[in-house]
């Protein structure tokens, strides 16, 4: 299966499974959904693959959903239920931080086959998740602040809360994503790759993240016709 069909199936099944959470157990379903994209984005960022002739990390996807999660929390149960979610999503990240350091002191049995595989994999996991924490901490909290502040020009030049859904939600996404991969990934991978690689790599990533915040518009708009009848607070 060609990476690029693999990316958008994994953009689909991420938002479409997001949807699912949420749908079933409204706030608290999205409180579970980002700190499983944070682990699993974390560990998928550690392969570099090519797709649509660029360069890029694993992981995109995820963090793509993660927004869309702190958008709809803003958009349904205001800023403080999605500035909460983001520190939920940072502590995981602290919590994966702390045992993949534990992994490294492990002494493997002589019959073991995957603990050196393990290790190999997580050897640069505690630099990539501390840039990771920082990045996701200041893009998202960026995000969530961003995105009321756009809902509050939107809605004084309206006069409509209502209007004008889809410019903070993309708004603010494009803005803070740029600022969590060039964070990411200048934090991460500087010295690891070459200058002219990392400048194609963030480019790469970024553009990838254009998309996906384009086109997580519609599961933004389809979020509201699902949204479980609950303590909604805007």
């Amino acid at each position: 299966m060609p990476n690029e069909l693999t990316l958008l199936i994994s953009l689909v099944a991420s938002f479409g499974l997001m949807l699912v959470f949420f749908r079933l157990f409204g706030q608290k379903g999205l409180f579970c959904w980002i700190p499983i994209c944070t682990i699993l984005a974390n560990v998928e960022v550690n392969a570099l693959i090519s797709a649509f002739g660029m360069e890029q990390t694993l992981g995109n996807t995820l963090f793509a959903s993660s927004f869309l999660a702190t958008d709809i929390l803003s958009e349904r149960y205001g800023k403080k239920a999605a500035d909460k979610a983001v520190f939920t999503g940072v502590l995981t990240s602290v919590v994966f931080i702390l045992f993949s350091l534990l992994w490294q002191f492990y002494i493997p049995s002589e019959n073991d086959v995957a603990l050196g595989e393990i290790k190999t994999l997580f050897a640069s996991t505690p630099r990539i998740l501390l840039a990771s924490l920082c990045a996701y901490a200041i893009s998202e909290l960026f995000d969530v602040w961003l995105y009321h502040a756009l809902w509050d020009f939107t809605a004084k030049k309206s006069g409509s809360r209502d209007k004008f859904l889809w410019v903070r939600n993309n708004g603010s996404t494009l803005v803070s994503q740029f600022v969590n991969i060039v964070a990411f990934n200048f934090g991460a991978f500087f010295g690891v790759y070459e200058l002219k690689t990392l400048f194609s790599i963030t480019g790469a990533c970024y553009v990838i993240y254009i998309f996906t915040s384009l086109l997580d518009t519609p599961f933004m708009y389809l979020a509201k016709r699902l949204a479980p009848e609950d303590l909604a607070k805007k």
